[in-house]
């Protein structure tokens, strides 16, 4: 009696795991555990080349340190444009009737099929001096390519889309039912915006700005074009760990080390993406 218990108790515990597994035939697990490999195995033998004991002398180098701070910089600043841009642009999205949204999402989403090679030609188009914005700008004293200024907008051009994407499948997802109960009760549209809409949004609006942050960060392509590789002025992690790979500037090793602070960095966002996200499985 008693195994015939056990066995009963063991069965929906079985057809669960089987529901899980589903119907996958079996032999797809080598192709699948290749790909895997193909995605963890680089990583790994980046992390075999670190040279532990000059690791913190590697990322406390002034090289380095300069290439490190710049990247934060411009990378906090980059994400703090994106806030302030992207948020009213994804509330215009996810309010916005079917066909407007899709045609909206769809523009959205250009930069993050282009490549950034040349999305920095585009942007230097636009901002270089023989363009229409970029000498009226001259005219005004300002000069944007090949500053620090290039490397904050290159860094929201690609980044950008990350946060409105992000907020406006949150703020489609929470409706506008709670919205229509506020303004029911005499609240008023910032009021309704403040206490209703991003609160209840806040999960999307939180990844977003992670995911944001760490595109910024990580930003290349476009940087090199647009804003150029000068040491302390435009010259970022991504640029300094390319740049010491073909022989100058920051050492190899420094370069390593860089390269372990942005995947470290990375891993980082995406445990604090998927903490905020409450779909995620726990």
């Amino acid at each position: 009696m008693t195994g015939v218990a056990t066995a009963a108790r063991s069965a929906p515990a079985q057809r669960t795991s089987a529901v899980r597994a589903g119907f996958v035939p079996r032999v797809l697990a080598v192709p699948a555990v290749v790909g895997l490999a193909l995605l963890v195995l680089p990583l790994g033998a980046l992390v075999l080349r670190v040279e532990w004991n000059t690791l913190w002398t590697d990322v406390t180098s002034p090289q380095a340190l300069s290439a490190l701070g710049l990247s934060l910089a411009t990378g906090a600043a980059a994400t703090v444009v994106c806030v302030v841009l992207g948020v009213p642009l994804a509330l215009l999205i996810a309010r916005s009737t079917v066909r407007t949204a899709a045609v909206l999402r769809a523009l959205v989403t250009v930069p993050l099929v282009l490549p950034p090679m040349v999305g920095g030609v585009a942007m230097l188009f636009l901002f270089g001096r023989t363009s229409w914005l970029g000498g009226a700008l001259a005219e005004w004293g300002i000069r944007i390519p090949f500053t620090t200024t290039a490397v904050v907008l290159a860094q929201t051009f690609v980044a950008l889309p990350f946060l409105v994407l992000a907020l406006e499948g949150s703020l489609r997802s929470t409706g506008v039912g709670y919205e229509q109960a506020a303004a029911g009760l005499g609240a008023g549209r910032w009021t309704i915006l403040a206490r209703v809409t991003l609160p209840l949004a806040a999960p999307g609006l939180v990844a977003g700005i992670v995911l944001c942050f760490a595109r910024a960060i990580g930003e290349f392509g476009a940087t090199a074009l647009f804003a150029g590789n000068a040491p302390g002025v435009t010259q970022t992690m991504p640029l300094a760990i390319y740049t010491a790979f073909n022989g100058a500037g920051v050492s190899q090793g420094t370069a390593v080390a860089l390269s372990l602070l942005l995947l470290v960095t990375a891993v980082g966002v995406l445990l604090l993406v998927r903490a905020w996200r409450a779909e995620a499985p726990r």
